[in-house]
């Protein structure tokens, strides 16, 4: 504590962001229930139904991943802002954990959430390029100042100062924090290819149905016992977490690679006005799965980097940390 005697008390900016945040959360989650309602607008008789809008159409998988997002949101932000406004110690470790993760995920992100955006929403020439500009600066700007902001010395001597008994989170490196939500965020994408036919690439086959789903169920379960093993910082979730994902990126690259954009809409077999509008994008097959296979090459990337926390003793980083 003796350390952080000199800093200056940022308690009023903190809970300032903290309500900020809790209001953002409260927010995605009261729009979570009223995005629903958009299924009853593309369901037949609705003002917005086509021929062939069901489960397994992209639009529905559209909708039901907005909805989804919305949720997932609202147990990020609300808590987060929670942990601002009481000045808990865990909620700058959290934050940071959070920056670090959008820097590795966030292009990917942006492209699917764009993508998402204008296949339902008409923007004016001006609101393109508002939004677009919003994108980039959610990514190449806000992310940066982020850590700045929390890594310095006023901010966590005031979440110190508040807050003197160190919580798990903080038990932990930053590296296995950002690894653990890496996991999480695995965890939720693995269920996407539900909503499209249980769509999973087995190296240089696509796989669908049941046999599909059942591959899915096992590569979530495999990686829940990771999570559970990196959050414990265990020698052995080390060693499976990066077997794991790079299996997981190669079947993604190498199926794509050998499959083209025209074969894999042929595969969804999406709704007749889904697949002119979607025929006409300029993709192959290789580029879906970069864009997939990238992710995971970047949580690769992170494993080794950190492959120096697994497999310590958790009580001394704890007193460690406690004596800080």
């Amino acid at each position: 504590m003796d350390a952080h005697r000199d800093h200056r008390d940022r308690r009023l900016v903190l809970m300032a962001l903290g309500l900020v945040l809790l209001l953002a959360g409260i927010g995605c989650a009261f729009l979570g229930p009223v995005e629903l309602y958009v299924f009853y607008l593309f369901s037949e008789g609705g003002r917005f139904y086509f021929e062939g809008f069901r489960f397994g159409s992209f639009m529905f998988g559209n909708i039901a991943l907005q909805v989804a997002g919305y949720y997932l949101a609202a147990v990020l932000l609300v808590p987060l802002g929670y942990g601002h406004l009481r000045l808990r110690r865990w909620a700058r470790s959290l934050a940071l954990a959070l920056l670090w993760t959008w820097l590795l995920l966030g292009v990917p992100l942006l492209a699917v959430v764009f993508f998402m955006a204008v296949s339902v929403k008409d923007f004016s020439a001006a609101g393109g390029v508002a939004f677009v500009v919003l994108l980039a600066a959610s990514y190449l700007v806000v992310p940066w100042l982020g850590i700045r902001f929390y890594e310095g010395r006023h901010v966590r001597g005031t979440f110190e100062a508040h807050d003197a008994r160190p919580g798990a989170l903080e038990a932990r490196p930053l590296a296995i924090l950002v690894i653990c939500l890496l996991d999480l965020f695995f965890l939720v994408a693995l269920h996407v290819p539900l909503l499209f036919g249980g769509l999973f690439p087995a190296f240089g086959t696509l796989l669908g149905g049941l046999e599909g789903i059942y591959v899915i169920d096992a590569a979530v379960l495999l990686l829940g016992l990771l999570l559970w093993g990196t959050w414990r910082q265990r020698a052995w979730a080390w060693w499976g977490s990066a077997a794991y994902y790079a299996l997981l990126a190669a079947t993604w690259i190498v199926t794509f690679a050998q499959t083209s954009y025209a074969e894999l809409l042929a595969w969804l077999r999406l709704a007749p006005v889904e697949m002119q509008a979607m025929s006409g994008i300029p993709l192959q097959g290789y580029e879906v799965g970069l864009f997939a296979g990238l992710p995971m090459l970047a949580c690769l990337g992170v494993l080794v980097a950190s492959g120096r926390h697994f497999g310590q003793r958790m009580e001394k980083r704890t007193s460690s940390v406690a004596r800080k």
